[in-house]
């Protein structure tokens, strides 16, 4: 297969300093569209998959996987977008398409595994995909996305990971108008959560461990502020909620949330991946059919009506602008959570 060679950031290791290489895309075929990035979000994943944090990375490792940018050709047998069009490109550009996750348009859990955009097995060029911190991208147009137009291009691209990442459960567990829903962690994720669940009609709270978070959560649309180190505060809000999201991304107790769900509420896991410590007491559950859940991402249908929905409310992601130049400082500064609340590269500056 033809590849044409395209600037991009990657790291030769995990203790290596992301730096500018060259990496091969192909040629389009007649499924493909072909995209000119324009902006690419910074994500958590992006950081431990450079830094292999959770094993399996392989080297170079090109992260990105928040992708806006304008469509520059497309295949033949392309009819979703046209040259010209503003698309975009999440965590996935692959699936197998005959299981049943993927015929119920959730490829996310593909039972024959998905297709990362990056860090993924490369099944036409071999070797492994290279995501968004890059020139181009050249994707089958099942896992391209429509961008509305009206909505700034730069905060899009966090929505494909950051906000797709918690449209889901809030529309697996039902959100609308009446629900009350909570949400742990006011970073990344956790401000789309504030964002979407209000954009959906939910009464919202957000559970912060200190008070300095309560205007920023009330400036995001969060209707209430429960500080959870005060025991008076939970204590107040015991069943109050329908579902919480929990975005915390790091091993935490969630054993004093549970108490604050009300009967046949559920805990959904968004941010962190591992066994939960100390020890889940199961008795608030049994007692109230309460539940605790995980979810990922989200499929390519439910991700584009996010985005039509989003367009349709003017809701996106609280951003920082960076140059490509200065991902490594970024990286840093995002492991201190200081930035409100995602990073995202002109890629322009890649070319300068």
């Amino acid at each position: 297969m033809n590849t044409t060679q395209v600037k991009a950031y990657g790291a030769a290791d995990k203790d290596a300093d992301l730096k500018e290489l060259n990496i091969n895309r192909r040629a389009v075929s007649e499924k493909d569209i072909e995209i000119e990035i324009l902006y690419c979000g910074v994500c958590h994943s992006d950081l431990h998959t450079a830094r292999n944090d959770w094993g399996g990375t392989l080297y170079p490792a090109v992260p990105g996987h928040e992708i806006v940018g304008r469509i520059t050709k497309v295949g033949s047998e392309v009819t979703k977008l046209k040259v010209g069009d503003l698309a975009g490109v999440g965590c996935l550009v692959g699936s197998c398409s005959t299981c049943d996750s993927c015929k119920n348009d959730l490829e996310q859990y593909c039972s024959n595994g998905w297709v990362g955009t990056y860090n993924g097995p490369d099944k036409l060029l071999g070797g492994h995909t290279f995501g968004g911190y890059s020139e181009k991208v050249v994707v089958d147009e099942h896992f391209v996305l429509k961008v509305p137009a009206n909505l700034d291009l730069a905060a899009v691209a966090p929505l494909l990971c950051a906000g797709i990442t918690t449209w889901s459960p809030l529309k697996h567990w039902k959100v609308g108008k009446g629900s009350k829903v909570a949400v742990v962690g006011l970073g990344g994720l956790g401000h789309m959560a504030v964002k979407l669940a209000k954009g959906l009609g939910a009464e919202v709270t957000l559970f912060s461990r200190t008070p300095d978070k309560i205007q920023d959560a009330k400036d995001l649309g969060a209707h209430n502020v429960v500080i959870s180190t005060d025991e008076d505060q939970m204590n107040a809000v015991t069943g109050e909620f329908d579902l919480i999201i929990d975005t915390v991304p790091n091993i935490h107790d969630i054993n004093p949330y549970v108490a604050t769900l009300n009967y046949s509420g559920t805990i959904v896991l968004v941010g962190y991946l591992g066994p939960l410590d100390p020890f889940l007491n199961t008795v608030p559950m049994i007692m109230g059919r309460k539940s605790i859940a995980g979810s990922l991402i989200g499929g390519i249908a439910e991700t584009q009506e996010m985005l039509d929905f989003c367009g349709e409310h003017n809701i996106v992601s609280e951003i920082e602008i960076i140059k490509m130049q200065d991902i490594n400082k970024a990286y840093e500064r995002m492991l201190k959570s200081d930035v409100k609340y995602r990073f995202v590269i002109d890629m322009a500056s890649l070319k300068a």
